[in-house]
């Protein structure tokens, strides 16, 4: 008799797994479920870099910011690593201090607009009819309107400083933030379990932050993440118009409209703020990217 080597089976007839090959199937879900985004790498670590630079800022420097000995236009070199600028200013020192005020004026901004987005979006949500298209008229009224022109309003009626820009750019997020809110909150509350919660006796405080605020936050953290970014470009715009932190504050945007002029014959001044800038904003939008591949299960799935 022929011993019997593994019968294929057939149709409709249960397939023998043996107990080595239970576990692999049941492992390949957990590895697919914990899959890391890419983007959500890379653009933590393009983004922790600037934040490393940014906190050790706060304790070190290689020279004061208003430190003019390093002579005019000096190349990079010992003992400055990328050189000095027009005035004799460290760039390196400028550099890391950038740092710090791109990511103050990024969260300062963030979190007005995100405060007082959020809290107008769910008023314009639960409002009725009348009152939600005021409010959504103020909104779009206040998005048309020039982010440029409110920081210039701003410096008028206070003085060109940083606390200034990061008002007039969490003002301007504002708008866009309540208006994406709005939109979330409605889709929310035509769900059948809004229905069934306040049916059953659920007051309108516990419908927010048990029903309404779970299911919006993943859609609003990456949108939130993006405005971030917007932020950051914001402010660093307002600094090359003079609109945002005076000297002897070293913001990007500053550096570049200082180095302008000596675009070529000293290049480095032109090159590392925008590289930095560029790596700022890029890996935010990494992460928002990859946020929006974590938080939704459908582009998961789509890959």
């Amino acid at each position: 008799m022929s011993e019997r080597t593994g019968p294929t089976p057939g149709p409709g007839e249960a397939t023998d797994l043996t107990p080595a090959a239970v576990p692999a199937a049941q492992s390949a879900k957990p590895a697919t479920r914990t899959r890391r985004s890419p983007a959500l790498v890379a653009g933590c670590v393009l983004l922790g870099l600037i934040v490393v630079t940014a906190l050790v800022s706060l304790f070190w420097v290689p020279y004061a910011p208003d430190d003019t000995t390093g002579g005019r236009l000096a190349a990079p070199g010992l003992p400055h690593l990328l050189g000095t600028d027009k005035l004799g200013r460290d760039l390196l020192t400028q550099l890391m201090t950038g740092a710090r005020i791109a990511l103050e004026a990024g969260l300062g901004a963030l979190a007005i607009g995100t405060v007082l987005g959020v809290c107008f979006g769910l008023a314009a949500g639960f409002a009725t009819r009348w009152l939600d298209d005021t409010l959504s008229t103020l909104l779009d009224v206040l998005i048309a309107f020039p982010t440029l022109l409110l920081a210039m309003l701003m410096v008028a009626a206070r003085s060109a400083s940083l606390s200034s820009a990061i008002l007039a750019i969490g003002l301007a997020m504002t708008a866009v933030v309540a208006r994406l809110t709005r939109i979330l909150v409605k889709r929310v509350l035509a769900r059948d379990y809004i229905t069934a919660a306040r049916t059953s006796g659920t007051s309108w405080p516990r419908v927010i932050t048990g029903h309404v605020l779970p299911n919006i936050w993943p859609t609003l953290v990456v949108n939130l993440a993006q405005q971030f970014g917007l932020a950051v470009m914001a402010e660093a715009s307002l600094s090359f118009l003079g609109l945002g932190a005076p000297p002897p504050n070293a913001s990007w945007g500053r550096m570049l409209q200082e180095a302008q002029a000596t675009v070529f014959t000293a290049p480095t001044g032109v090159i590392a703020p925008g590289v930095l800038l560029v790596m700022l904003v890029v890996g935010v939008n990494l992460i928002a990217d990859g946020l929006r591949d974590t938080l939704d299960p459908t582009r998961r799935r789509s890959r």
